[in-house]
């Protein structure tokens, strides 16, 4: 990003970061662009401020060591078959318990070292590993990003911030590149001399590569947890920090911590998962369907609950069933069939028949009339016939059976 400075003052002068020729193509990316007002024309103009605005371009990157002491000899051979990608020896990543205790030749300084790169003009660049060492020797001619990581650079979570490949699990030694099994932002640090302000000395350093979440000194054992708020911050600082020492001689040991065996830790990160996964939900969906969600819309919560209670007095439909429903009137109306959905309520009596009931036999029983009057005259005039019981608009309302089951 370029840096804008307005400057005021009652004389004509050009200011810039560089000398310019007038005829000279000025470019964006080496040199800063001044822009100046145009000259007074008149004695009472001449006496008005006038208005310099700046424009400076962020810097090149340098090279943090000088070229010629590079040697491009591989290391000294510590397995059985030499890795060129990696420009070491297979079965010697495992540091030995005297070599780790080396300290590291160089150490990156942010505020000097940052700078562009020729992988700025390259969406989706990595960060030069031996920009985090300290030890990178091409300067704004890297293919790699010297800067540090934000929140907006994301990667493919098989890969760390520096392009590297990462394992379905950790090292035995928990150092390396890591795991793509588990996002991981917490560093453990060994060696560490401790003293009554070890905690601002380990958060001063550490602080460095970035915005540094919480972290936890053991004194008792010289060691310390450093959780960061983003992975590659973590991946960029467990580069940086490798052997190199705090306010003393030490050398540090920096490596992956391990999952964290308390539960408000594991429930802590349950809950910052869940809110990352609502917080990706937000930006997914637009913003009148999340204010609807989370209830910040009155408009919204008014007509959901006149819609929502489906015609009948005191009922409120659930969620699923509110939304389902609107879905499907959206869908509809798309479609252009809006008549078709107009269905009866999911509670109401039933409608009556438009069919006319059945005619029923003469003297309203189970016999016909000539069969009445045929018992009527061999009984003597004495059958008692039942009335029919009234009908009703429903089937099987008039089911008349004791049996409180049915």
């Amino acid at each position: 990003m370029a840096e804008i400075d307005v400057v005021d003052s009652a004389e004509s002068v050009s200011i810039s970061a560089e000398p310019t020729q007038p005829d000279q193509l000025i470019s964006n990316e080496e040199t800063a662009l001044t822009t100046q007002s145009a000259p007074a024309d008149t004695e009472a103009d001449a006496g008005q401020k006038k208005k310099k605005i700046i424009r400076r371009k962020r810097r090149p990157a340098r090279p943090q060591v000088d070229p010629a002491t590079i040697k491009s000899e591989p290391p000294p051979q510590t397995g059985t078959t030499f890795n060129i990608w990696y420009n070491k020896w297979s079965g010697g990543d495992r540091e030995d318990s005297i070599l780790s205790k080396h300290a590291a030749p160089s150490r990156c300084n942010i505020a000097e070292d940052s700078g562009y790169t020729r992988a700025d003009k390259v969406t989706g660049s990595y960060f030069c590993l031996f920009f985090a060492r300290g030890i990178c020797h091409k300067g704004h001619e890297c293919e790699y990003l010297h800067r540090l990581p934000t929140l907006h650079d994301i990667f493919n979570p098989n890969v760390d911030c520096f392009g590297r490949d990462k394992f379905s699990d950790y090292r035995d030694d928990m150092g390396g590149v890591g795991s793509f099994m588990r996002q991981n932002r917490t560093l453990y640090v060994g060696r560490i001399h401790v003293t009554d302000d070890i905690e601002e000395v380990v958060s001063r350093h550490f602080a460095e590569w970035g915005q540094v979440e919480r972290i936890r000194v053991l004194t008792s054992r010289g060691v310390a947890f450093v959780t960061y708020t983003n992975v590659a911050n973590a991946e960029f600082g467990k580069e940086a920090m490798a052997h190199q020492s705090l306010d003393h001689s030490e050398i540090l040991n920096v490596r992956w911590a391990t999952v964290d065996p308390n539960p408000l830790a594991q429930k802590r990160e349950a809950r910052r998962l869940e809110e990352q996964a609502a917080e990706a939900v937000r930006r997914a969906l637009p913003a009148e369907y999340v204010a609807e969600l989370e209830g910040r819309d009155p408009e919204a919560r008014k007509k959901k609950k006149i819609e929502g209670s489906f015609g009948l007095q005191g009922y409120e439909a659930p969620d699923d069933v509110w939304y389902t429903r609107t879905k499907q009137l959206e869908d509809a109306r798309k479609a252009g069939q809006l008549e078709e959905l107009d269905q009866p309520h999911m509670i109401e009596p039933a409608a009556p028949s438009a069919e006319p009931p059945a005619p029923e036999a003469a003297g309203g029983g189970i016999f016909s009339s000539s069969t009445v009057a045929a018992l009527k005259g061999l009984a003597g005039r004495n059958v008692i016939t039942q009335a029919p019981p009234q009908s009703s608009g429903g089937p099987l309302v008039a089911y008349g059976s004791d049996d409180e089951s049915d």
